[in-house]
Parts: structure tokens; C-alpha cells; sequence
């Protein structure tokens, strides 16, 4: 089953999205996260992604409290979260506060027996974060883009154990332009795990366009579109549950 998943990034302790990853081009969509995702829940929301963008930056957990508070007050939903995990002490105090899945994105690129190493700790709740820029793969909360192809990347752990890949499309990503179907089906068919789309969706048009693809799709995150209003959460998702 394919999830639209809503996006709460944190930046300095409210809820914002950035344009490509920069943090200086910020919009502010409230200064209460935990009130937010509990909006999202209210408008059908069945899983949730945060993005810790400080901790991303600082390769550190910033908003350790606030991500604690969003799992106590929806036990039962699953929740994931990227941005500053770089060590498996991490990964299990944020699993231990009521996190479903963490998603290891710089440190996957750097040191990618990490991965591996965290899968067999923590088997069933590691996902790898894929982000990349015209196919190549950035880190650093996307300030280094490198010179690793994203698709290889992905084919490095397609037996490694990770549950899912978030592939994002950075040059995408806030900017209201529409998903990078081509590029996402491609990395998916090349390491033949679940993909969890992101970067760029804008409207019902854009999980249209997925639909055909939806069997190597676990989710569709969605940021900016919800947050204009451009898409509706009921809309897509019953969109995606009448084509499964």
C-alpha cells in the first residue's frame, strides 16, 4: 500500500520548508510542531516524516524534545525521521521515544557499513535517505553534492537489509514543480527496494503520474503542496487507496 506521507521539517524549533535544501530561503508554517502533526492526523495522515534540518547541518539530533512529543501523543502512528543520525545510540534512543523508522542519510553515503550494521541492530526500522542533485547523490543536508550516482548508491544496499529508500530530488524539493517520476522509478527499479518518493509533488496530478509505479512505492512525501493547500491528504490518499 502506497502512504501520502506529510512532512514536518524543524528548524530552530518550528515547522518551515526550505526551497532545494537551503536554509536561508526558509518559510515559516508554524511555530508548534506537535500541533501541526496533529493536524496532519486529523486530515488522514496514517504515517508521518520529520526532518531534523538543524541536525542534519550539525550532524547532531537538535529537536530531540519536540520529536519526542509528536511519538507520546500519536503512539499508534507509524513515524520517520532523518537529519543528524550518525550513530546507532541515536538510532535507538530515537526508536525508544516511540519512532517506527530512522533514515540515515549523510552517514549511508560516507560510511555505508553503517548501514548494514544498524539493519542487523535494528532490523525492520532502517530506512536510507537519498538525496541527490541531476543524479547525483548530496550530503550534509545537501550542502556537498558528491560524485556518487544516486542509482549506485541505492544498489550498494539492496541487500542490506533497509526497509525502504526516501529518494528526493533536491533541485524538486520545495519548489512547487512536480515530482521527478523518471528519476524515482529508475532508482527503484535499480535496487529493487521500496521507494518513498519525494521532492517537488504539487497536486493530485503529481500522484497521478505515480500511480503506474505505485508497486515499487511505500509512500509519497508531501511538504509545501499541503501546507499552500495545492493538495488535499484525504483527496490523494483515497486516490492511491482506490488504485491498489
Amino acid at each position: 500500500m502506497t502512504l501520502l506521507i506529510p512532512a514536518i521539517d524543524l528548524k530552530d524549533g518550528k515547522c518551515v520548508r526550505l526551497k532545494q535544501g537551503r536554509m536561508e530561503d526558509d518559510t515559516v508554517f508554524s511555530d508548534d510542531p506537535v500541533a501541526m502533526a496533529a493536524h496532519w492526523v486529523t486530515q488522514g495522515a496514517r504515517r508521518l516524516h520529520l526532518v531534523d534540518l538543524n541536525g542534519a547541518f550539525d550532524g547532531v539530533p537538535v529537536h530531540k524534545s519536540v520529536v519526542t512529543a509528536i511519538a507520546a501523543a500519536h503512539p499508534n502512528l507509524p513515524i520517520q525521521l532523518g537529519g543528524g543520525v550518525r550513530s546507532l545510540r541515536t538510532i535507538e534512543q530515537y526508536l525508544a521515544a516511540g519512532l517506527s523508522s530512522i533514515i540515515i542519510g549523510t552517514k549511508a553515503v560516507e560510511q555505508p557499513e553503517f548501514v548494514e550494521q544498524a539493519c542487523r541492530e535494528f532490523s525492520g526500522h532502517i530506512i536510507v535517505g537519498i538525496d541527490a542533485k541531476d543524479g547525483m547523490v548530496a550530503t550534509h543536508g545537501w550542502a556537498n553534492v558528491t560524485d556518487t550516482r544516486a542509482t549506485e548508491l541505492a544498489k550498494r544496499f539492496a541487500d542490506a537489509g533497509v526497509s525502504a529508500i526516501v529518494y528526493t530530488d533536491i533541485a524538486r524539493d520545495g519548489m512547487m514543480q512536480g515530482v521527478n517520476v523518471e528519476q524515482t522509478v529508475c532508482l527503484a527499479q535499480a535496487c529493487g527496494l521500496p521507494v518513498i518518493a519525494s521532492g517537488g509533488v504539487t497536486d493530485l496530478g503529481d500522484i497521478e503520474r505515480l500511480l503506474p509505479y505505485r508497486a515499487h512505492l511505500a509512500g509519497i512525501i508531501t511538504g509545501r503542496a499541503i501546507y499552500e493547500g495545492s493538495l488535499d491528504i484525504k483527496q490523494a490518499q483515497a486516490l492511491l487507496d482506490s488504485a491498489q
